[in-house]
């Protein structure tokens, strides 16, 4: 059990038999009253973000988030194949607990992926991939005034913004988190 006053950003704890992770909190001691804890918070399952205040002594049970790497084998229509690493189990995924991810994802790449009780509610991509252009429109020359984009469809599928200059066959780095061009390797 954790007190509402030891929440500190990154810590997870259930309540209402959902998980969640703090934020952001503050400890409030108002002239009158009693003190208590002001919290933003994440729901880990539904990603929704509430803010609430509650009493320091308030106790919420621990949430116990698991995190494997597994490795990406292969999609077969609605679902995407993960392997774990160590016991080589393989794991069928729906679109929905891969969404984010899978765009930056060719087979056999290795991505995070969290288990709450024992069931998938996310699927990181690592923070920085290297993907192939497969297809974008030929920069024009003399067209370089600063901060030029323009769309790019990479292997695995994925659209993004990449510089004039990006070709088709080039590889590019990528975030992953924001989904934005970082370097042409």
């Amino acid at each position: 059990m954790i007190s509402a006053g030891e929440f500190r950003k990154g810590v997870t704890f259930e309540m209402n038999g959902e998980p969640y992770v703090v934020l952001d909190f503050q400890h409030v001691k108002p002239g009158k009253g009693a003190a208590f804890v002001r919290t933003k918070y994440k729901n880990l399952v539904t990603g929704a973000t509430k803010e609430g205040a509650f009493n320091p002594n308030d106790k919420f049970p621990r949430a116990h988030i698991e995190s494997k790497e597994m490795q990406f084998l292969y999609s077969d229509g609605d679902l995407y194949y993960f392997m774990d690493n160590e016991t080589y189990e393989q794991i069928p995924l729906t679109k929905e607990d891969v969404e984010d991810a899978i765009k930056f994802l060719k087979e056999n790449d290795s991505a995070n992926v969290k288990f709450y009780q024992g069931k998938v509610f996310q699927v990181e991509a690592p923070n920085f991939v290297e993907l192939s252009v497969v297809e974008t429109e030929p920069g024009v020359k003399g067209d370089t005034a600063s901060n030029v984009t323009k769309s790019a469809k990479l292997e695995t599928g994925a659209t993004i913004q990449v510089p004039l200059f990006v070709n088709e066959g080039d590889v590019v780095k990528v975030d992953t988190r924001t989904g934005t061009y970082i370097s042409r390797l």
